[in-house]
């Protein structure tokens, strides 16, 4: 994976517009290929057809999603779409955008509460509970799995491995992530780099959303 390993950082700070210009980022390859795309205000990547799923997150401003059958959705930060598969399928922005594309096989496992076509909240999609821990798997395949998480005040996960490359995604509140040792503070918006097998804990210094995006490929 093509990204800082056992440090906070943004994805929309990092990979921010340059005028005029569409810009992508590769982090990982293969059939769930993970993109970063930076489209600069009035900027458009023109419709094509796909065969397979894409899950388009939001980092940072707004991107409509357009094609046929009357698409056309509107997203902005923190908000996400599972694409339809063999249908003409853009991107366009008025005010400049920065966002994550996974690319999801048809074989792959998709939670039901992932409705093609419709947007969603990442930070939504699962609650806080009173002294619990609450994660919900969104995509799942041998290759690559998705989950979001909920941590009520000061729980937290004990110290595990990686099973692969993964990346967080923190969507509410503030936490600390625990690396091979040392302690890194992370709030929403913010991101972190775990290489597999990485030793790492994470706790919420607040109530605390995150996603995790693991790559089993390696």
């Amino acid at each position: 994976m093509k990204e800082k390993v056992g440090q906070v950082f943004s994805i929309a700070k990092d990979n921010p517009p340059v005028a005029g210009c569409t810009i992508s980022k590769a982090v990982t390859q293969g059939e769930h290929q993970v993109t970063y795309f930076s489209l600069a205000a009035g900027t458009d990547i023109s419709a094509e057809i796909f065969p397979y799923y894409k899950l388009v997150l939001v980092t940072d401003g707004q991107v409509n999603v357009y094609g046929e059958d009357d698409l056309d959705c509107l997203l902005s930060t923190g908000e996400g779409i599972v694409t339809p598969i063999n249908t003409p399928l853009g991107f366009k922005t008025a005010s400049g955008v920065v966002y994550t594309e996974i690319l999801v096989p048809t074989t792959d496992k998709i939670n039901a509460v992932l409705k093609v076509g419709e947007t969603f909240r990442l930070a939504d999609l699962v609650p806080y509970q009173a002294d619990k821990i609450i994660n919900m798997d969104l995509i799942q395949s041998d290759e690559l799995k998705l989950v979001v998480m909920s941590f009520d005040q000061g729980t937290g996960l004990a110290e595990h491995a990686a099973p692969g490359d993964a990346i967080i995604f923190a969507l509410d509140g503030q936490g600390i992530i625990t690396y091979e040792g040392q302690d890194h503070q992370i709030q929403a918006g913010q991101n972190f780099h775990f290489a597999q097998d990485g030793r790492h804990r994470v706790q919420a210094s607040t109530p605390f959303k995150m996603a995790l995006l693991i790559d089993l490929t390696a």
